[in-house]
């Protein structure tokens, strides 16, 4: 099993930035595709982007495309995750996701690991 700890969570205004990055170790090759998602309060967790496991396809929800890009560096076994223009509706728990391909992952019919989850907090 693939162990995945992220980490660049925090604390921004509205219309900042921020980088999420997520370490894999263990069985690497375990669920290779990688994703995100978020659960706000009170909310149901849901998908936000995914890439496949060589990079060169990624999905993302409608609601954080083009201010949103998920992308990877196998050398590193890590995936990021860049949000600009950020919103307070973008407050939430990020966790990365590990998957056999990068559509199990955005559908959530195929999850192999889950990191811990980071917090994410946008003020207004």
């Amino acid at each position: 099993q693939v162990q995945l700890v992220e980490s660049g969570g925090g604390l921004v205004q509205a219309g900042g930035s921020l980088r999420l990055s997520c370490a894999a170790s263990g069985r690497t090759n375990s669920g290779s595709a990688r994703g995100w998602f978020r659960q706000a309060p009170g909310k149901e967790r849901e998908f936000v982007a995914a890439i496949s496991t060589g990079g060169g396809s990624t999905s993302y929800a409608d609601s954080v495309k083009d201010r949103f890009t998920i992308s990877r560096d196998n050398a590193k076994n890590t995936v990021y995750l860049q949000m600009n223009s950020l919103k307070p509706g973008d407050t939430a728990v990020y966790y990365c996701a590990a998957g056999a391909t990068r559509t199990s992952i955005a559908t959530m019919t195929s999850i192999a690991s889950w990191g811990q989850g980071i917090q994410v907090t946008v003020s207004s």
